[in-house]
């Protein structure tokens, strides 16, 4: 039997090709005719947009499906402003579980606090009733736990980053955070798993790239996310970070031996690996390195051998120059334009000058960066200001520099370090606490779009046009339409940057190659 065919009217579209283009046919999962209404042809279903806007849907090209899942129907803590509040959080939260069970929590980020003191181990006991507690902080680089939980992995006092306030981080915080997340029984993580993937699938999100790896998520854990791509959900690409991997990458169905493959740490904390040191470290000097330019060039090697895509999480400076630093050695045996054919990855580049820049240039890497980053840490008393200075904390997360000199850009949202937000994250580019650095609405939406169909090699994805896959979704556009994509900045100068006031849109319905697999107010 033939899938029925769709005509979808009566919308504004955008699609740059046919600007008075107000509906389209869906038939066969692909974007079968596009036009005007009065031209439309005929079909077995019609659909009334009622004035909608239409655009491509929105692809997150970082995100930790399962820790996204047990974040919002877990702990929350980004909202806490001091020890004594998360505290009392931790409190109530686990007033209601067993005495046995782990009290996870994620969010919290000290450098918002007036006093940035942290509660200690035994405060959690005491908090949580004797119960086992893993904090992660915002960056998910480090974690505060319990005594409880503590005296359960007693591994973790001969790790590095071992501190008995109950502060861990680097090897440490991956002792600690692997037991905790084992606590989290299957059922559980497919549970949190689906939750994530329809909230995406809620906010106009039809894909995401999975950063999965032996130091963050488990192989069955990876598999099972995969295993439920696109049933009625989001479709999920899958990354796995472990060096030297690119064969068993292939063999879990990655499509990439990267994402979350650590060059360095994070900046919230202190683990970015940077060339000036901390401003507001104690004894945390330039951060931390984890790989060598020869490591990487080897990973890439081995990504070439096996013809897969090779990425690295990379944050400050330091250890973007070392992932680079491989790549061009990597060059030497295998060539500049073999490496660039690939389109290798490096995940977050957030401290960057002009020769990195190029770099990115030179050997075609994508940068899969997240803009709510900005947002959410930078410009004048907030945390990059106090890691980095605010001279240095500006250069940060610099995207408007690399789209303008052609750096192919994919964004995301890192979820759950910061929220689903694909029209926020779309805001927060092009309104860049440092104007230098901001992006047209425009170029920004298309990184969020076709810019994550391309970072997995669908160049035919993420567009409006005759003939491709029929993704796409539906939006409310409070603030209005302006030359087919929503308005996003006040008109008010003084009023545009990352706080602006002006109502973001509302998915009300997100079609995936022809399947509509979210509809507002549908259960």
């Amino acid at each position: 039997m033939t899938n029925p065919s769709t005509l979808y009217r009566g919308g504004v579209l955008h699609c740059p090709a046919d600007p008075s283009a107000t509906a389209l046919l869906v038939s066969g999962g692909r974007i079968a005719w596009l036009g005007t209404d009065g031209d439309a042809p005929p079909a077995d279903r019609v659909v009334d947009l009622g004035g909608a806007l239409v655009t491509p849907a929105f692809v997150d090209a970082h995100v930790h499906a399962t820790d996204t899942g047990l974040a919002l129907s877990g702990l929350a803590l980004s909202g806490v402003r001091s020890a004594g509040q998360l505290l009392d959080a931790v409190a109530a939260f686990a007033a209601d579980l067993p005495a046995d069970a782990v009290v996870l929590g994620h969010g919290w980020d000290e450098s918002g606090w007036s006093d940035p003191t942290l509660p200690d181990a035994a405060a959690l006991d005491r908090a949580a009733g004797g119960r086992r507690v893993y904090l992660s902080q915002a960056s998910l680089h480090a974690a505060l736990v319990s005594s409880a939980l503590l005296a359960a992995c007693p591994q973790a006092v001969q790790a590095t980053g071992y501190d008995a306030s109950g502060w861990l981080r680097r090897d440490a915080h991956h002792v600690v955070r692997a037991a905790a997340q084992g606590s989290v029984s299957r059922a559980q993580r497919v549970a949190a798993q689906r939750v994530a993937l329809a909230h995406a699938a809620s906010l106009g999100i039809a894909a995401v790239h999975e950063c999965g790896g032996p130091e963050i998520s488990d192989e069955e854990d990876f598999t099972g996310l995969l295993g439920i791509s696109g049933a009625g959900l989001p479709e999920v690409y899958g990354y796995w970070g472990e060096l030297g991997g690119a064969a068993r990458a292939r063999e879990l169905g990655a499509v990439g031996a990267g994402g979350d493959l650590f060059a360095d740490g994070a900046l919230g904390s202190r683990t970015a690996h940077v060339s000036q040191p901390y401003g507001d470290g104690d004894g945390d000097g330039c951060g931390h390195g984890y790989l060598s330019a020869e490591q990487v060039r080897d990973h890439l090697l081995d990504c070439v051998a096996h013809g897969m895509q090779g990425g690295f999480h990379a944050i400050g400076d330091v250890a973007i120059g070392t992932v680079l630093d491989g790549f061009a050695a990597a060059a030497l045996t295998v060539g500049v334009e073999r490496l660039r054919a690939a389109r290798h990855r490096i995940e977050h580049a957030e401290i960057m000058n002009k020769r990195l820049i190029a770099r990115f240039v030179e050997y075609g890497v994508v940068a899969s960066m997240q803009p709510a980053f900005d947002r959410l840490w930078g410009g004048a008393g907030r945390m990059y200001e106090a890691r980095l200075g605010l001279d240095r904390s500006l250069e940060s997360n610099p995207m408007g520099a690399m789209h303008s000199v052609g750096v192919a850009l994919a964004f995301g949202s890192d979820s759950p370090v910061t929220p689903l937000d694909p029209w926020g994250s779309v805001r927060a580019a092009a309104a860049h606490h440092n104007p230098a650095q901001r992006m047209g609405v425009r170029s920004a939406f298309a990184a969020h779009t076709r810019g994550g169909w391309r970072a997995v090699h669908l160049d035919v994805e993420g567009v409006l046009a005759l003939g491709a896959p029929a993704t796409f979704a539906v939006w409310s556009t409070p603030a209005g339409v302006e030359r087919g994509l929503p308005v996003l900045l006040a008109e008010d100068p003084e009023l545009r940057g990352p706080d602006d006031p002006t109502p973001l849109p509302v998915c009300r319905r997100l079609v995936l190659r022809g399947e509509v697999i979210y509809e507002e107010g549908s259960s």
